[in-house]
């Protein structure tokens, strides 16, 4: 059995936590919406793609900024 890496374990645990307690999970998530939380929004994905977005929606809101 391979070892996984700790962001992996960690993820894995917190899914299966999500799964168990969906109620409480709801209450969390809603508080989580109010206060901002970028790796949540990003879920799984990897910084490169993370970064990605970042930069477009940069460059959009500049872009609106100078034909607005």
């Amino acid at each position: 059995m391979r070892k996984e890496k700790a962001e992996n374990e960690r993820e894995r645990l917190r899914q299966e936590e999500l799964k168990k307690n969906a109620l409480s999970s709801f209450g969390d998530g809603v508080k989580k919406l109010e206060n901002g939380n970028l790796s949540d929004l990003t879920g799984g994905v990897n910084w490169k793609i993370t970064l990605s977005i970042i930069i477009v929606l940069i460059l959009v809101f500049f872009i609106y900024t100078i034909f607005s």
